[in-house]
Parts: C-alpha cells; structure tokens; sequence
C-alpha cells in the first residue's frame, strides 16, 4: 500500500515500503531491536557486577547509565544525520557492532564506565535509525501499532536482559555469551530491505549540521503538539533511567534481595510495560494521544506508594502496575511526536531531537540521584521524593496540554466567525 506525500514532507520521506514486504521488514526491525535491547539490558547488570566486584563508590552504578546517554547528547546533531545519509537498515547493522565492540572493551579490562560510554555511542546512532525507519515502512495510521511493536519488543526484552543478566553476573562466559547477543542483533539487520537513503547528503557538510539540529529543535518546540510529547518522552526516560536504579536499591534495602534477585524485578515492570503498549494501540491511538496524559500523574502516584511496601509479592504488583501506565503513556507520545516530527523534517532527525532532549533529562536526574547517593540520602525520602516530582511534573503537563488546546479552540472559532 502507497500513501500520498503529505504537505511539507519530501518524498524521500514518504513510505516506501509496501503490503507483505513492509511486514517482514518490520518484523526484521522488532526482532533486531529485541536482540540490540537484550543485550544492553544484560550487560548493565554485568556491568555493575563489575563495579560491586571492585567495591566501587556508589555513585559509579548510576554514572554507568550517565555515560551511555552522554553519548546521545554529544552524537545527538550528527546520529540523524548518519540515519538519513544511509540506508538505516545498515545504519541499524553498524551500530550493533559498535556495542558489540563495548563490550570487547570490558573483556579487556576496560574501566566498565568508558566500555559502557561506546554502547552508547552505538545506541545513539542506532535509535534514529530505528525510529525513523516505521515512517518509511508504515502509513502514518499505522504508526501507534508498530510502535506498539517495537515498545514491546524493547520491553520483553528487557525482560529477558535483566534476567539473563543476573544469571550471569559473575560469570567468567558472561560477556562473551552478551557479545554473542549483539552479533546476532546484526544478523536481524539482513532482513530488513535495503532501501535508498533518505538524504545522502546529510553529511556533506559537518559543519553545519550542529545549526541544523538547532534548527530542527526549535522547529519541534514550536509545535503545540510536538512541545508536549517530547516534554513527556523526555521526563519519561529520566524518570525510567533513574527508577531502574532506585529499583536496584529498594529491593537491596526493603526487600532485602541480592543484585541478582532485585534485578528480577525489573521484570515486573517490562512485563506491566507490555501489557500498557499493547493496550496503546487500542486506547490511544493518534488522534487521541493526549488523553493518556493524566496516566503520568498516577504513575507518580504509585512511585509513591514504593515507600510502603515491604513485602516481594506487593511489590511485584505494584511494578506491574507502573509498567503497565508507562507502556500505556509512552507509545501514544512517540506516535505523536514521530507524525509531527514528518511533517517538519527528515524523520532520522526528528528522532535525533527527541534523544538529545530526553538524554539531556536522563543526565540531569542521573547527575542528582548520584549526587543523592554521594550524600548519603536515605533510600525512602529519595523514592517518595521522586514520585512527587513526576506527580508535579505530569500534573504540570497535562494543564499546560489543556491550556493550548483551549487556545487552539479559541483561534478555530475565531476564524469561523470571521468574514
């Protein structure tokens, strides 16, 4: 099925993919995803095995997550610029290979923290690819659907990762086992059709992609509908990348679990995450999006509630619970910043501008909780804490949504009235 080039898009951007190829492209796309994620996720539980085995400050665990999306932020004007300047399914192959080369550092003894920046630097170049490569397979009524997809292909394999990753943890086969896993990521990558690149000039000029990244930012936030998903992704993945690690710590603390055991209960959460992204689709679909705001306030709700917990199986539920309203907020805003970002610009560089803003958020709230531990601030003030701010956050958001869309009503009845 071909779709009609919308105003403002190029047709270089327009689906080019169609019928029975487009879905085993895709499904090429979710399998190399779900292999790439597995192996990140099992490598961080490695990784901070690694660092526990070299009695480490504490501030070092979450400087692991801090290096990866330094990466993203640094790379974020040029990760685009290599999705749209080659054909992304070999963008998605190079890129698996980098992290697979992350992980050779740390067989060689590489300080865990610089070996993890590369998986990084891998993951920032693999994550426009990955995004922006849907639009060019799928309608735009598709896209909250093989989102869907991909979120839940990323969170079962999360899933998978942490437990594989704690079955390994001080294991001497455990990072060759993890390299493995990225080698095969990139043999998924061959499925995928090797399609012409969206704009094979993108890196011919070095020097000016920094303004046009600041130009495509800017154009993002000027868009009502753009501005409030890419405020939501953005807080969500802070909050996740600073979660996983309270996780890790109130299993240790309130559950008295091992890192192996606690790790497991990451699990919990993918399996809720799985549940929410598939329900998206039927729930939130494009034009609906931003009726699953209010979503973000209870999820920072239940945040809360952790601070009560003190049994493994009300905790299990609990972390099912908030899988479950993350899963169900996250699809529908990518789907929307994605349709909005197709409009304005290449889509490998919209989805660079929406990694760069939620790298940046990541970092920040990293930076704090380190700084958190480096204080020795009690696990049960930080979690309650933290679960405040996403409420305040979220809240915030949601008015903010309304208020645009009362303008926005305001200004259509305005020009109705006219003469």
């Amino acid at each position: 099925m071909t779709v009609p080039v919308q105003v403002g898009v190029s047709p270089a951007v327009a689906p080019v993919v169609a019928g029975a190829r487009s879905r085993r492209a895709l499904r090429s796309v979710v399998a190399a995803q779900f292999f790439s994620s597995l192996g990140d996720n099992a490598l961080l539980i490695v990784a901070i095995g690694l660092l526990m085995q070299r009695h480490a400050p504490g501030w070092m665990t979450p400087a692991l997550r801090l290096f990866f999306y330094l990466s993203y932020v640094l790379l974020a004007a040029f990760a685009g610029a290599v999705a749209d300047a080659a054909p992304k399914g070999r963008v998605l192959m190079a890129s698996n290979l980098v992290k697979l080369g992350g992980c050779a550092l740390l067989v060689w003894h590489v300080q865990p923290l610089v070996a993890y920046a590369l998986v990084g630097l891998g993951a920032a170049a693999y994550s426009p690819a990955k995004y922006g490569i849907l639009p060019e397979l799928l309608p735009q009524d598709e896209l909250v659907k093989a989102n869907g997809w991909v979120e839940a292909s990323t969170v079962v394999s999360i899933l998978f990762g942490v437990a594989l990753g704690g079955a390994l943890v001080n294991k001497g086969h455990a990072l060759p086992a993890i390299g493995a896993v990225y080698l095969l990521a990139a043999l998924c990558t061959l499925g995928i059709p090797h399609s012409p690149a969206r704009n094979r000039k993108a890196l011919a000029h070095p020097g000016e992609l920094l303004r046009d990244f600041r130009h495509s930012l800017g154009l993002l936030w000027a868009d009502a509908d753009a501005r409030i998903s890419l405020a939501v992704t953005s807080l969500f993945w802070a909050a996740s990348a600073t979660l996983q690690f309270l996780v890790l710590r109130w299993g240790a603390e309130q559950l008295g679990l091992t890192l192996a055991q606690g790790a497991l209960l990451q699990i919990a959460v993918a399996v809720g995450m799985v549940m929410g992204a598939m329900g998206a689709a039927r729930w939130f679909p494009l034009e609906r999006a931003k009726r699953a705001l209010p979503l973000g306030v209870a999820l920072g709700a239940v945040v809360m509630g952790m601070t009560l917990v003190t049994q493994t199986a009300v905790a299990v539920a609990m972390l099912v619970g908030i899988g479950a309203l993350a899963g169900l907020l996250l699809v529908p805003m990518n789907a929307l910043l994605q349709s909005r970002g197709l409009l304005r610009m290449h889509p490998g560089q919209s989805i660079a501008v929406q990694n760069a803003n939620e790298s940046t958020a990541s970092l920040a709230m990293l930076g704090v909780y380190g700084a958190l531990l480096w204080l020795d601030a009690p696990l049960l003030p930080t979690l309650a804490g933290f679960g405040g701010f996403l409420v305040l956050a979220m809240g915030a958001i949601f008015l903010w949504s309304r208020r645009l869309g009362a303008a926005r009503d305001t200004r259509a009845a305005r020009k109705v009235q006219a003469p």
